[in-house]
């Protein structure tokens, strides 16, 4: 069996969403006959722990750790918050918070760490990473991103040892979704493109999680078309194995699962869920994850926080059973080139799904394909979600394609070719 080096930043116990793709893509690799290993952080500082998922990692995977240097104890210092005090992705980037402290501590993380805040781990990272190459056969490297300095990891250690580089971009990276109404210097943009550049002109094979940003990327640098994939986020089957939809008493639940933005507020859905309520309709917004603060106030604003329940960070087994439990689940596809990876388990549920998205044709596509819902522009209400609710019934046999057991064959075909060239 051949060896291959995964680089991910994020591994149980964190429970950053980035881990899933890499976690459950490891799992089937030996099936299709290679045997990965693992280059990953000592600690995520930032991210909600999740200690369920330690039980998916198997006992004799390989997993080397190098120490990382995250910046978030300065920015808990620049906000006045003690050492052990939670943050959110939402809070860190927030625009409502007009504070100058803030202000700084985003204009620092912007400008000054490039790609990203992660950028510290770099140095011990590639270090760890020479250690294995020497001590391991390996035949191929998978960088996971974002964090994006784990591409550049992979792209140094490529070069060090003449081995393949796979990078595989969860997100965009230098226009990645939360930049946006942000401000970054000529200079920060100037360097970020090279790197930028530097990994994709280097890579043996490169893998995009969605169509749209394979052709985004495509255009901006033509000469990777022969070398890109598209291998979806995904779902994993075997956490669905012992599923059963619910239906409980009680008011209609609308669930949103994941982190949201404020700049993915969907403002004019609040009014139309207030209007339904006063119609008579019993229902009940739930949200699992962080949610922007801007949001928050819209549904202040609406008269809906009496009707809204916010749950914070829930490991992975109970936010399926959230979804479980739920009448609805609402996705907001802000990025007209990102399929978020929340939308696979939402689909595999089969409950009806209300997307919101400027130009996201591929979400609108998926969701046509399977029957699963609607997608609608974010400044759009939504009405029309409701009054067509009986017109969705998800193809479970169309949604079984995105299985990550099959997404895992199709990565090792890619291994193979590589190798064998």
């Amino acid at each position: 069996m051949q060896k291959v080096l995964f680089i991910t930043y994020f591994w149980p116990p964190s429970g950053k969403a980035t881990l899933h793709w890499p976690l459950k893509i490891i799992k089937h690799l030996p099936g299709y006959g290679w045997q990965p290993l693992v280059l990953t952080a000592d600690e995520d500082t930032f991210s909600s722990k999740d200690e369920s998922l330690l039980k998916e990692v198997d006992p004799d995977l390989k997993i080397f750790k190098a120490r990382a240097l995250e910046p978030f104890g300065i920015y808990r210092r620049l906000l006045g918050k003690k050492k052990d005090t939670p943050l959110t992705a939402s809070e860190t980037i927030s625009k409502t918070n007009r504070s100058l402290r803030h202000r700084l501590a985003v204009w620092i993380r912007m400008n000054l760490f490039i790609p990203d805040a992660r950028i510290g781990w770099y140095w011990n990272a590639v270090r760890k990473g020479k250690q294995i190459l020497k001590s391991e056969n390996i035949k191929a490297i998978v960088s996971i991103g974002p964090p994006h300095t784990t591409l550049l990891v992979g792209k140094k250690l490529s070069a060090i040892a003449d081995i393949p580089h796979i990078p595989v971009f969860i997100d965009p990276w230098v226009d990645i979704s939360y930049y946006q109404d942000f401000k970054r210097s000529k200079f920060t943009l100037t360097i970020d493109r090279r790197l930028e550049r530097s990994v994709l002109e280097k890579a043996a094979r490169i893998v995009f999680v969605t169509n749209s940003m394979k052709e985004d990327y495509e255009r901006r640098y033509p000469h990777i078309q022969s070398k890109s994939h598209v291998l979806y986020w995904g779902y994993d089957e075997e956490a669905f194995s012992t599923y059963i939809s619910k239906i409980l008493d009680g008011p209609e639940i609308l669930l949103h699962a994941g982190n949201i933005y404020d700049h993915q507020n969907p403002k004019m859905l609040w009014t139309t869920l207030r209007r339904e309520i006063d119609k008579g309709r019993n229902l009940t917004i739930v949200f699992v994850g962080t949610v922007g603060p801007g949001i928050r106030q819209s549904i202040q604003d609406a008269g809906l926080s009496e009707r809204t329940v916010y749950k914070g960070f829930l490991p992975y087994k109970q936010m399926i059973e959230e979804i479980s439990t739920a009448s609805y689940l609402l996705v907001c596809a802000s990025e007209k080139r990102h399929v978020p990876g929340k939308l696979f388990e939402y689909l595999r549920s089969g409950k009806p799904i209300l997307a919101f998205g400027d130009g996201n044709e591929e979400v609108q596509r998926i969701l046509e394909e399977t029957h699963a819902g609607m997608i609608f522009p974010l400044m759009s209400d939504g009405k029309e979600f409701f009054e067509q609710l009986q017109r969705f019934q998800t193809d479970l046999n169309s949604v079984k394609r995105f299985d990550r057991k099959e997404i895992a064959g199709s990565l090792a075909k890619i291994f193979d070719e590589i190798v064998s060239a």
